[in-house]
């Protein structure tokens, strides 16, 4: 199996590498920050060469009362929650619309097989919907608005469905990973656990190396 691993910055990318080893399965690349750059930079990894499996991984917001800080969360499907148009009388994504999909399929027999390994090995895990915003959310009320649209979504990161798109349209399956830091809501920075979200993101790419 040739499995391209793709996380938007460095930091990212070194936990997973730490967690993998040396193992030549495995191919990395930084997507940038942003759907757009995640879409472009998946696309042109996708287009020079055949893989078999793309993982996003990464660090994220977490939906309060969905995942806890430190937590795990791997997407049972990937959702451009922001992606759409705003009317008076409320928002209406690109499915409501008939202009397209604002969601993306993963690869669900992998996904679970990983959320129930991660949960063996005594992490904190789960499986949800995982959001791709083009503004990380900042405030209570949007975040409300996130969760009434999307039920039960657990994370909120920039780069999933960009990397996603490219890989639905290369038919390559996909899986999302992401690993806590903060809170979908009010940013308090100084609440913020990058580190733990970075070491059960190392933690988690361990197990992923058995599962694969």
């Amino acid at each position: 199996m040739r499995v391209l691993i793709m996380t938007a910055v460095a930091p990212e990318r070194d936990a997973v590498q730490r967690g993998l080893g040396h193992d030549s399965r495995f191919e990395f690349a930084l997507a940038g920050v942003g759907l757009a750059a995640a879409a472009a930079n998946g696309a042109m990894m996708l287009a020079a060469a055949q893989y078999d499996l793309v993982v996003i991984a990464g660090i994220a917001g977490g939906f309060p009362g969905q995942a806890e800080i430190g937590s795990l969360v791997v997407a049972s499907e990937i959702i451009a929650a922001d992606l759409g148009v705003e009317l008076l009388d409320g928002f209406s994504s690109l499915d409501d619309l008939g202009f397209g999909s604002t969601r993306i399929s993963v690869a669900a027999d992998i996904a679970e097989r990983l959320t129930a390994a991660l949960a063996a090995a005594g992490l904190s895990a789960r499986t949800a919907p995982v959001l791709t915003v083009a503004t990380a959310t900042g405030t209570a009320a949007t975040q409300a608005l996130l969760a009434a649209r999307v039920p039960g979504a657990a994370a909120e990161a920039m780069e999933g469905f960009g990397i996603a798109t490219a890989a639905a349209l290369r038919g390559v399956p996909v899986i999302e990973i992401r690993a806590i830091s903060n809170a979908v809501g009010p940013r308090d920075r100084d609440a913020w656990r990058i580190g733990d979200a970075l070491k059960a993101l190392e933690a988690a790419s361990s197990v992923l190396a058995e599962v694969l």
